[in-house]
């Protein structure tokens, strides 16, 4: 049995989620978000509760619908009620961040400044040297954050480019001159 997927979810008060032919809709004030879940899966909704089942517990496939459904359901209700951010770190003697409005500029190193455009439903912000992505979907938060990241990754030698907070790079040592015998 699957210890996630059997756990009922909390439907929080001002968020409202209907169920309509295997597609989730949850929605508050702010955001609306839609998932469409696996056939293979029975979602109910109970008073403010959400129950996810499946008929064959014996059925591999059923089985692994089971808690990847209950999860994506959860983080929709999740991310409604209190949000998802990442937060990048900008390395480098000369790397400058502004933001202005939903584009990003980044000045990375690159003989031009690179713009990066936020995408509807995500909102960044810029202090000193750290990016700061927030958003109520966690999958295009974190896709927005990959995707600034990857504008300039950090390489192994100096760490200059753009990686996550709480990210550690392995560091390389460098060229070493050979020594007279």
């Amino acid at each position: 049995m699957s210890r996630i997927g059997k756990q009922p979810i909390t439907i929080p008060n001002g968020i409202d989620v209907k169920i309509a032919n295997n597609v989730v809709t949850v929605k508050n004030s702010k955001c609306k978000l839609q998932e469409k879940i696996n056939p293979l899966v029975k979602i109910e909704k109970k008073d403010n509760e959400i129950i996810v089942k499946i008929d064959n517990i014996n059925n591999k496939k059923e089985k692994s619908f089971w808690g990847l459904s209950r999860t994506l359901i959860a983080n929709m209700i999740e991310g409604l009620e209190k949000g998802f951010e990442k937060k990048l770190e900008v390395n480098g003697v000369g790397y400058k961040v502004a933001l202005s409005g939903k584009k990003l500029t980044l000045n990375v190193g690159y003989s031009h400044p690179v713009d990066f455009e936020l995408p509807e439903g995500i909102e960044g912000s810029v202090e000193k040297n750290i990016i700061t992505i927030k958003g109520c979907d966690k999958q295009l938060v974190g896709q927005v954050a990959a995707q600034i990241r990857k504008i300039r990754k950090p390489e192994p030698y100096k760490g200059k480019g753009i990686k996550y907070l709480d990210e550690v790079i392995r560091r390389k040592a460098g060229k070493t001159a050979k020594t007279a015998e």
